[in-house]
């Protein structure tokens, strides 16, 4: 018996990652990316956990997820809570993991059309 959907509902799909790239859709990134629910995956414009700025999260709000998954990298970090202020006061959640374990909850996720959208730091 199968247990998961032929097509994910959520549109976007990770099927891959290295610590390097992360592949969505069949297409390899190799630096920081945004992956919606649904729609375009778009370039995050961060190579380091350091130089995270409340601008970063400010662009994910305007997405309107109803949840983030951020993934903070080789190893789980977490932002300051200052930094993703725009996320809290538009009631938007954040959970933060290593890039492995984010790429795998948003794939679940994605495939149960929620409308979330995975922060993936690839640190260059």
């Amino acid at each position: 018996m199968k247990f998961q959907l032929d097509q994910p509902q959520g549109g976007n799909t990770i099927s891959r990652h290295d610590g390097r790239s992360v592949w969505v859709n069949g297409t390899e990134h190799r630096s920081s990316l945004l992956v919606p629910w649904q729609g375009t995956v778009e370039d995050w414009r961060l190579t380091r956990f350091e130089d995270l700025t409340e601008e970063h999260f400010q662009r994910i709000r305007d997405l309107k997820p109803e949840l983030v998954i951020f993934g903070s990298g080789s190893r789980i970090r977490f932002a300051r809570p200052q930094l993703h202020r725009a996320l809290i006061d538009a009631r938007i959640g954040m959970e933060t993991m290593d890039l492995g374990a984010a790429c795998r909850t948003y794939n679940v996720l994605a495939s149960e059309g929620r409308a979330v959208l995975a922060a993936l730091l690839i640190e260059t």
